[in-house]
């Protein structure tokens, strides 16, 4: 499976990508869109950059599907609104490329990535390196996408393994009650 993590914001969007086969997980590629070439009055411009970039992004990496963190409020209501736009740009270019989207608030992230949901940059970027048997950092919002890439990965493998024990069960039980039939 091949899993595009967004990071989204309106000067600089992270993305990552790594694939997940077998439980092991590999280092595609990784990077950002910068819209600070663009004035901050410039908002349209700014969105219709990201929407290009990522779909960009996805025809290059030929992502099978994605995660995106979810928007937190800030203490700046103009600074959360203005992100929520960068979200939403980033949101309809992957569901306009046909990918499936899942949601992940950055403490899930870092929880997963880093064991604990306060981790500091620093520590994500560190742990998405050795996941990942990185040679150096990536940056910050290289690192905060390939996380939820990661997290997505694995909560996959986890919905995964429980749709088979829940099948298996499912499978049993109705063995049974055909053998009571009979």
């Amino acid at each position: 499976m091949r899993v595009l993590g967004i990071d989204p914001g309106l000067q600089t969007t992270g993305f990552g990508v790594v694939d997940f086969d077998n439980g092991q997980l590999r280092y595609v590629a990784s990077g950002t869109i910068i819209t600070n070439h663009l004035s901050r009055a410039d908002l349209p411009g700014r969105i219709g950059v990201l929407f290009e970039g990522i779909g960009e992004v996805v025809q290059r990496y030929q992502a099978q599907t994605a995660a995106i963190e979810i928007v937190f409020v800030n203490v700046n209501p103009q600074s959360t609104l203005l992100l929520g736009q960068a979200r939403g740009a980033c949101l309809a270019a992957l569901v306009h490329h046909g990918l499936s989207v899942s949601e992940y608030t950055a403490l899930q992230m870092k929880k997963s990535i880093a064991g604990h949901g306060k981790a500091a940059k620093a520590q994500v970027q560190e742990m998405v390196k050795r996941l990942l048997n990185l040679p150096g950092l990536p940056g910050p919002d290289a690192a905060d996408a390939l996380g939820l890439a990661i997290t997505h990965a694995h909560a996959q493998k986890s919905m995964a393994l429980m749709q088979q024990a829940g099948m298996g069960r499912a499978k049993s039980s109705s063995m049974l009650r055909s053998g009571r039939g009979g």
